[in-house]
């Protein structure tokens, strides 16, 4: 199980050469896995056992377990070393979802039979489920170890389907660090080697693991479609337990594009599979998931419920992250209750398990929801502090994720060149045979040779040029609120900067601020909240001109620039805003009622910077506040006092 929405254009630049790379490093290991180690042959009577079990396990894990249980009876009688380990890793595999306990047990069962092996890599599926187990408990950085020791082991034997299952969960792993660029280098490679060694089942494997790690880089239309693609192969299969899995992936997908009708059916039917499969986690993680949308809709008290059941399931379960995700929307139920005293607890816990494991996403979510229970509280000098704690979060999962698309590009285009070079050297290689058998034809060779570096040459040209134009597309966003498409704070402080720092500056500095836009978001859900946003957004828009600027500053907060301005007109046009955003029209959301704003404003002195600007609009416009609101307020340097505006 797995856990801001348009499809990236630098991820849709790198797909096309990602499908290449699949391709060619499938092909390039075809000669290792000619030389692979055979596995047992199958003349035990425990070997098709262990077979049935191993397909079982995506289907019906318990039939998996009773299946592998059988072959250690067998083999009770008639050892064989790779056989007892083989069953030994897939009884791990299943008791590392349910029992830590277990799942360790089985590992050190299988210990004494690894010198024993005739086929060695075999030591890789142990040290694979070996880190699964401790990626479960939340020790990522022990279970990253382990899996590097298992791709090296199972590099070392040049045994393709245990490197396949390695580096599939070293690159998945690594997507949850937020380590895209590498985990999609793994992942890739995995499904290239499933597929060459024909094993189309668990290629679906590290092809879910891509769409998580696009989910994770904020492409959820990506995800969603491969998802989606994934999961109609797994119902044609009968994978019944692998289309929870995938399923519940695609309700999380849901869940961040805030489909709720969608999401919460996704999640119902990831409840009734996994029941009829008696799958307990997969279980837990539904009840997670319509206790997300509860809350998402304003309905606490059942979303409270969701998540006692689920937690009562997961008390069983040896998984950390499932633990620590269920404690925040506890958080989030109990806060939206009135109770935001109780929340504390369980969203400091699940923040502990998400700095332990590296999870910027979940961790930066639980420090907002953390922030606002202590706004609730009326302790702002704690919520400043968690809200600092999300943007610290929140900052370095869009570096990571902006770094890491980039690198993620950067290591396609290295590769397709390099496939291209190698390419051209194997046919530089045959032309020269052929010169020697035949040098009538070595003119025709070389001018195809010519042609292919051209075409190289316009390929890398073009590659290069989308690099540059999808980089300032991504700047771009970097510096755009994605609700309103507004400047963000970022950029309209700098533009503010920039304004100040002209000779002979004259500058007006306005913050705007929405009239009780608590009580909206909290009686009529975030959502509408959104909306209103939106429309305050477009009204400033029709109202501000060039060369004056607009940012939203966070929250219910927007400023205006207004270079070259003096008091008068700002104060005009502040009052117009005023009047335009009064005229709004919100019966769609607010029936009966209207949304109003109240506007702090102040001009630059010859010495003033835009902390100092911001202080004084900010006092100005909480005088407007504690005045009645609807109304303008304004502080200037060299006059103080306040000339309101508006009833």
């Amino acid at each position: 199980m797995a856990a801001p929405s348009v499809t990236s254009p630098v991820v849709q630049l790198f797909l096309a050469p990602l499908i290449l790379a699949l391709a060619v490093t499938g092909a390039a290991s075809a000669a290792r896995a000619a030389d692979a180690p055979a596995p047992p042959a199958a003349r035990h009577e425990a070997a098709p056992l262990l077979e049935r079990s191993r397909s079982a396990l995506r289907r019906d894990a318990e039939e998996s377990r009773r299946l592998a249980e059988e072959a250690l009876g067998r083999l009770a009688d008639q050892p064989d070393p790779d056989l007892l380990v083989l069953a030994h890793i897939q009884l791990c595999e299943y008791h590392s979802e349910r029992s830590r306990e277990q799942a360790l047990r089985h590992i050190q069962l299988a210990q004494p039979h690894l010198a024993a092996l005739r086929r060695p890599a075999l030591r890789a599926g142990v040290l694979a489920c070996e880190g699964e187990i401790h990626e479960y408990a939340g020790d990522n950085a022990q279970a990253a170890a382990l899996y590097v020791q298992a791709v090296t082991v199972a590099e070392a034997q040049r045994d393709d389907e245990f490197l396949a299952e390695a580096l599939y969960r070293r690159g998945y792993l690594l997507g949850l660090q937020s380590e895209f660029a590498a985990g999609l280098v793994d992942l890739q490679r995995a499904n290239a080697l499933f597929e060459r060694l024909g094993l189309t089942e668990q290629a679906m494997l590290p092809v879910n693991g891509i769409a998580i790690v696009y989910n994770r880089l904020g492409d959820y239309e990506q995800a969603r479609q491969y998802f989606e693609a994934t999961l109609r192969k797994q119902q044609a299969a009968g994978m019944l337990r692998e289309q929870a899995i995938t399923q519940h992936n695609l309700a999380r997908v849901l869940e961040n594009l805030q489909d709720w009708d969608a999401a919460q059916r996704g999640f119902e039917q990831v409840l009734a599979l996994s029941r009829e499969l008696r799958y307990p986690r997969g279980e837990a993680y539904a009840l997670r998931g319509l206790a997300s949308v509860r809350n998402a809709r304003g309905a606490p008290a059942e979303a409270l419920v969701l998540i006692n059941r689920a937690a009562s399931i997961q008390r069983d379960l040896p998984d950390e992250r499932l633990r620590a995700n269920l404690q925040v929307q506890r958080g989030i139920a109990l806060r939206l209750l009135g109770r935001p005293n109780e929340s504390l607890a369980p969203l400091n816990e699940a923040i502990e398990v998400f700095v332990r494991a590296d999870s910027l996403a979940e961790r930066a979510a639980a420090h907002s929801a953390l922030a606002a229970c202590y706004v609730d509280m009326g302790d702002w000098k704690s919520a400043h502090e968690q809200q600092v704690q999300f943007h610290a979060a929140s900052d370095g999962l869009l570096r990571r994720q902006l770094d890491q698309r980039l690198a993620t590009l950067r290591i396609q285009f290295d590769s397709a060149a390099k496939d291209k070079e190698n390419a051209l050297l194997t046919r530089e290689m045959e032309a020269a045979d052929r010169e020697l058998a035949a040098g009538k034809r070595m003119a025709r060779l070389q001018a195809v040779v010519i042609v292919l570096a051209v075409l190289l040459a316009l390929l890398a040209g073009a590659l290069a040029w989308r690099h540059r134009r999808d980089s300032r597309t991504m700047h771009e966003l970097a510096h755009t609120d994605e609700l309103t498409g507004m400047s963000n704070r970022r950029r309209a402080l700098g533009r503010a900067s920039e304004m100040l720092s002209a000779p002979d500056a004259q500058l007006a500095l306005m913050i705007v601020d929405i009239d009780h836009f608590k009580t909206i978001n909290d009686e009529l859900g975030h959502l509408v909240g959104d909306d209103i946003l939106r429309a305050i957004a477009e009204v400033l828009r029709s109202v501000v001109r060039e060369p004056a600027a607009l940012g939203r500053l966070g929250g219910e907060e927007f400023v205006i620039l207004l270079p070259g301005s003096d008091a008068a007109s700002a104060r005009r046009l502040a009052e117009r805003v005023v009047s335009e955003v009064r005229a709004l029209d919100v019966s769609r959301w607010l029936p009966g009622r209207r949304v109003t704003v109240s506007i702090g404003l102040t001009l630059a002195g010859p010495q003033d910077t835009v902390s100092v600007l911001l202080r004084r609009a900010d006092e100005a416009m909480y005088r407007a506040k504690h005045s009645g609101r609807d109304r303008v307020e304004a502080t200037f340097e060299a006059d103080p006092q306040t000339v309101p505006v508006g009833a």
